[in-house]
């Protein structure tokens, strides 16, 4: 395959070549079927090592002015019918790994987005330290749960808040189960996330 895409920042089994480059970012609408604004369609590429940062913005640019992609409203990028069609027909054409990283990539992104679209973390500056509240939606404006904690500095209330946003559904089953009694339960929980 003919290298003529800058390699900086690729890890070996990256993406080398421009053509493959604009295959990927179709593949990548196409399955996921939400729009992604550019920065999160680099973000994708750049978790993962698969694309240099530059020749992505380029590629995106060459599938936009090609009619392969298009952007809402709001500035996101979605795949037309004949990017769709690229992706399905030229999608082989691409490494196995690289498809299955840059889909791992894009479908955590989406799930950090929800959780923080449906969840909310507050952060109050107290004399000694911080208090944060943590929010747990159950959608359509309810509110499931809100706890508050203290915490002595902004190290610390920027970590609660990081790991919160990780997986708020976990941090409501636990502490759930710790309320109920239901300690087996917590205890399979931890289990499953290796704890």
């Amino acid at each position: 395959m003919r290298q003529d895409a800058f390699t900086g920042g690729v890890d070996p089994g990256g993406l080398w070549n421009q053509n493959d480059i604009r295959i990927l970012l179709c593949y990548i609408l196409s399955s996921v079927n939400a729009p992604l604004s550019g920065q999160d369609l680099s973000e994708i590429l750049q978790r993962k090592a698969l694309a240099n940062y530059f020749e992505a913005g380029d590629a995106l640019a060459a599938l936009e002015q090609r009619g392969n992609v298009v952007r809402d409203q709001d500035g996101c990028y979605r795949v037309t019918e004949a990017g769709r069609e690229i992706a399905e027909t030229l999608d082989a054409t691409l490494p196995l790994s690289v498809r299955d990283k840059a889909l791992e990539a894009a479908f955590t992104l989406l799930a950090d987005a929800r959780a923080h679209r449906e969840n909310r973390v507050e952060v109050a500056p107290l004399e000694t330290g911080f208090q944060v509240t943590c929010h747990i939606s159950g959608g359509e404006g309810m509110e499931l749960m809100s706890i508050s904690l203290f915490v002595p500095d902004s190290a610390q209330a920027e970590l609660v808040k990081e790991r919160f946003y990780r997986d708020p559904e976990q941090v409501y089953k636990l502490l759930l189960s710790s309320l109920t009694g239901d300690t087996a339960y917590a205890r399979s929980l931890l289990e499953d996330r290796g704890e």
